[in-house]
């Protein structure tokens, strides 16, 4: 029999962000078809801390419910993208030792049930991810895997799930014509919370696109850091919303979820398009998106735009696509003397909790990522 041994895990009160919990309990014996991993590193930006804020209606706190504590229902663990080493297995088609690439619970270990392995990896079919959307629950297998370099792992798990949201905000755009933006004028595409990894990524991608200007809004201290990314036409801080011309044909893509931010640039921009509702950075200011000037706020969920893709073109072919953008985009992340991101390693359970206080308050240098393990 498969012994047991034991997890640490970092809890999160659900509705109090910053109450946060260690939790170390013992994992029960594999039942047959399952994998135990250990992982290794996670990252945890921005994006992890959207997931946290709309935990309940995108059904982010139910890949890996809590179990074991008083109140269990309040807490939840906050999913993160990175890797993991395969422990145990009683699974046929799972080696001990393979190394993965996925979506994990920030804790030093994970009972995952793959279904049927394909040569790049298997998805996890336990019962409680049976209704949760099919892209949060594969893994990829390192070694098959065309986005893998060993190199480049930390840069990986930080910005590789960011970039595929990004380059599909791009894509979505692009295919829905700027919403008719460009028959109007110019189209000025709008982007919050600009210094964030999922809105210079897409940045990068609206830069390569001619006949669109690209707006960056972000807070005084860091306009200086968004314009040295060359990714932006015009960077403004919050308080120069008034630079933009009302009357400019507009798209607002909406990292911070930043309410009055929101009511703001409604009012101001008479010509807004579209306003399309991405992330939730800015965690203590997140309302809600109803009785605004203009079209209202529409959620972009990037696995639907993967799906249509995948649907049109193929899921090759969009891999394809998908690992052409992301090669040019990780090489100007990493470019010397000036590169995008500089990782720093937070080892061991208080590590991973102050590192989490420090990126929910927001404090910090945009151009660190944080690599943690458990």
């Amino acid at each position: 029999m498969v012994p047991r041994m034991d997890t640490t895990n970092l809890l999160i009160r659900k509705a109090q962000l910053g109450q946060t919990q260690l939790h170390t309990h013992t994992l029960p014996a594999l039942a047959d078809g399952q994998v135990r991993v250990h992982i290794d590193r996670f990252a945890l930006t921005s994006n992890n801390i959207t997931y946290a804020a709309f935990g309940d209606a995108m059904q982010y706190w139910q890949f890996y419910p809590v179990h074991g504590v008083d109140d269990a229902d309040q807490w939840g663990r906050i999913p993160v993208w990175g890797f993991a080493t395969v422990l145990q297995s009683r699974h046929p088609e799972v080696p001990v030792g393979e190394r993965v690439y996925g979506y994990f619970p920030m804790a030093s270990a994970v009972d995952l049930m793959p279904g049927k392995v394909h040569a790049s990896g298997w998805a996890d079919v336990a019962p409680h991810r049976a209704t949760l959307h099919a892209v949060y629950n594969q893994y990829t297998r390192c070694a098959t895997d065309p986005f893998y370099t060993a190199d480049t792992e930390d840069l990986q798990a930080l910005l590789r799930p960011l970039f595929i949201t990004s380059w599909l905000i791009d894509d979505f755009l692009d295919d829905n014509a700027w919403f008719g933006a460009g028959d109007i004028g110019t189209p000025c595409i709008v982007l919050s919370s600009a210094s964030s990894k999922t809105a210079y990524g897409t940045a990068f991608q609206l830069a390569q696109r001619s006949g669109i200007e690209v707006v960056g809004l972000t807070s005084e201290r860091n306009v200086a850091f968004c314009q040295s990314l060359g990714v932006y036409h015009r960077v403004l801080s919050y308080a120069q919303l008034d630079q933009i011309a009302p009357g400019t044909p507009t798209i607002y893509v909406d990292f911070a979820g930043n309410a009055a931010l929101r009511k703001a640039l409604h009012t101001h921009c008479t010509a807004l398009v579209y306003s399309s509702s991405i992330g939730g950075t800015h965690v203590s200011e997140l309302g809600s998106g109803k009785d605004l000037p203009g079209p209202r706020p529409t959620l972009f969920f990037a696995p639907a735009q993967i799906k249509k893709r995948s649907s049109q073109w193929g899921g090759a072919e969009l891999n394809r696509r998908l690992v052409l953008s992301w090669q040019a985009f990780v090489a100007r992340a990493q470019q010397a003397p000036t590169p995008w991101v500089q990782v720093h390693h937070h080892l061991g359970a208080s590590a991973v909790q102050a590192a989490y206080a420090a990126i929910l308050a927001g404090e910090g240098d945009p151009r660190s990522g944080h690599m943690l393990s458990l």
